[in-house]
């Protein structure tokens, strides 16, 4: 399907994330059971290495170690007190790369702020870094000719969501609004590499809404609620939103309610197709993180 600019009235269509990372754990599940029945039962291992006891981080982790047991990875978990060393943490990255049953390692952030967050992710095994933080990984995926062993999960999640959906991108003009390390950049260069012509707006950018109104992909990664307004997009954009902010709602049992940093509920009256927040990009980063351990699994069972 391509991309239609004379989109007719009504609503976008909703991209439904939840739906296509479910489909997604059914074929990684299904792998995963053909790996095991290949290798004497070994199934791929992913470790998830946790400092402090930050609510947020701990029910990211929670999260993940569910999503490994539903599709039949192993999950190994270490937890390190707020005080633990950088060294402690080192020590833990470099159990994990030595392990063979382990096959991707997710250091789980933010750090501390005594320990240097760049040093322990470059301790990470490039074989095992399933987050696709490694330099070299992030080097490659800027590189034509090239592929990395892995890519980052979010930015991969979004061109899956777009690919399922239909979406047609070579020759197309993607603009990314946010050019973050862990989503922007690496969502620009994956766009890239899907042949199309690739715009980036920042917070330096002059007129951001006249190059987004030439955009026929919208990746919104700039981490400012609704920020992406109706006038900024062209009839029959396809918008992938990812975005996760809290608003205050008094009308809301926590008090607040989440939103992207698109403007959903006016963009979507002229965009052809529309990532929700939530159940958008969401549900499809945690499948990625599968994907990845899965294809480093699948790696090490063939060497």
């Amino acid at each position: 399907m391509g991309i239609n600019n004379s989109h007719p009235r009504g609503d976008a269509a909703l991209i439904d994330g939840k739906a296509i990372a479910a489909a997604i754990r059914e074929e990684i599940k299904a792998e995963v059971d053909a790996l095991k029945k290949a290798h004497d039962g070994r199934a791929p291992g992913l470790a998830v290495v946790i400092v402090g006891a930050r609510k947020d981080s701990q029910t990211y982790v929670r999260m993940k170690r569910k999503a490994c047991e539903e599709v039949g990875i192993v999950s190994f978990h270490k937890e390190l007190p707020e005080t633990a060393t950088e060294e402690e943490v080192l020590d833990v990255v470099r159990g994990f790369n030595a392990d063979n049953a382990c096959h991707g390692i997710l250091v789980q952030l933010p750090l501390p702020k005594h320990m240097n967050e760049e040093r322990v992710l470059a301790e990470i095994s490039l074989e095992k870094d399933v987050d696709g933080f490694h330099p070299e990984n992030i080097g490659k995926l800027a590189m034509k000719g090239h592929e990395p062993l892995f890519v980052p999960c979010t930015p991969k999640g979004c061109i899956e969501l777009l690919k399922r959906s239909g979406v047609e991108l070579a020759g197309k003009n993607a603009v990314v609004v946010g050019r973050s390390n862990i989503v922007g950049m690496p969502a620009a260069l994956l766009l890239m590499k899907a042949d199309c012509t690739v715009t980036v707006v920042h917070s330096k950018t002059k007129d951001p809404r006249r190059i987004c109104r030439e955009a026929d992909v919208v990746v919104a990664a700039c981490g400012s609620a609704e920020m992406v307004k109706r006038d900024w997009i062209k009839p029959g954009a396809v918008i992938i939103d990812v975005g996760t902010n809290g608003v205050d709602d008094p009308t809301k049992k926590a008090g607040y309610r989440l939103v992207g940093d698109v403007d959903f509920e006016n963009v979507k009256k002229v965009a052809s197709q529309i990532t929700p927040v939530p159940g958008g990009v969401g549900p499809m980063t945690i499948c990625m993180l599968l994907s990845n351990t899965l294809e480093s699994g699948k790696r090490a069972f063939a060497s």
